[in-house]
């Protein structure tokens, strides 16, 4: 019998979870920064293997703070761990664990889900890394304890053959040749504040979304078209896609930075997000990318609970 499991994937802030994600499907399906608190949303990555299917929920770090959005950003994770068959906790191991870290070991313990448990950037050598692993073993008994480093793939297989024995038997809730469930709009959405996020201060990676106003096909017949063209079935595909975009900030100095000395910073991240995603869609894509500015956003509940998918 063939094994099929939601897998919620926790841990801190730059614990590399998403650089892991990637690395277990062997495909882009969540941004990477290396600013804490960049993934936001509970992200699906699928993986498919003869043993059955996993399907990984991403979601934003754990973060001990009373702002509002960071209130969104752990209900994200309550709800990833409610759908969840076992958890995978990333830990980072070149920093010794504090009270946030412990406080992620105490969530992950009162799921009382099978977890697997990855000790991050272990290609560092970090000093602590017995420590780590044996305040882990002691706090969690995991079922599971592998080092590895996302960047360098490291034991990434043995990793996830060890997930895939902590799913339930099932039969496969995707297709095999599909290793996400987001939709365009929502990837390229990720794809262009990813490429924004590396190139901005320290600052305005929070105070920044991705606002996809419009997208319209130019199909080979000619005409427009909408969104529903099969991404697994390029030549069914029109050729041309238009996108309009806006990146929305607070404030319009944040807008200045982002545009930069005569447009130059917002014509790199058009062009390096067009490069990223020429990689994953089958279309030749005109994207016009502009800056916006919306006042104090992230206290807008509205807004909040639009993208972070909050119930009421």
């Amino acid at each position: 019998m063939m094994k099929c499991g939601f897998v919620a994937i926790i841990g801190r802030p730059s614990a590399g979870k998403s650089s892991l994600l990637n690395a277990i499907c062997g495909e882009k399906t969540a941004i990477t920064s290396p600013i804490p608190q960049t993934t936001r949303n509970a992200v699906r990555g699928i993986v498919n293997t003869p043993a059955g299917q996993i399907i990984f929920l991403d979601t934003p770090g754990y973060h001990l703070s009373d702002k509002k959005i960071n209130g969104y950003f752990k209900d994200s994770v309550l709800r990833s761990i409610n759908e969840a068959d076992a958890v995978l906790y990333v830990i980072d191991a070149s920093r010794l664990p504090g009270r946030e870290e412990f406080a992620v070991m105490e969530l992950i313990k009162k799921t009382r889900l099978p977890i697997a448990v990855a000790v991050n950037k272990t290609d560092l050598q970090p000093p602590h890394l017995a420590e780590i692993r044996g305040l882990i073993l002691a706090r969690l008994q995991p079922a599971a304890l592998i080092n590895v480093s996302a960047l360098q793939s490291l034991n990434i297989r043995e990793l996830r053959d060890a997930i895939m024995e902590l799913c339930p038997e099932g039969l496969p809730h995707y297709p095999p040749d599909c290793y996400t469930d987001q939709t365009p709009e929502f990837r390229m959405a990720e794809i262009i504040r990813e490429q924004a996020i590396a190139r901005c201060g320290q600052e305005i990676p929070h105070a920044l979304y991705v606002d996809i106003a419009d997208m319209e096909f130019t199909p080979s017949h000619g005409g427009n078209e909408s969104m529903e063209y099969p991404l697994a079935a390029p030549e069914l595909s029109p050729k041309k896609l238009w996108v309009r975009a806006f990146i929305m900030v607070e404030r319009s100095s944040q807008a200045g930075i982002l545009v930069g000395h005569r447009g130059e910073r917002i014509r790199e991240i058009r062009i390096a997000s067009l490069r990223a995603m020429k990689k994953i869609f089958p279309w030749k894509i005109t994207l016009d990318l502009r800056v916006k500015v919306h006042p104090k956003w992230r206290k807008k509940d509205p807004l909040l609970k639009q993208m972070y998918g909050a119930e009421d």
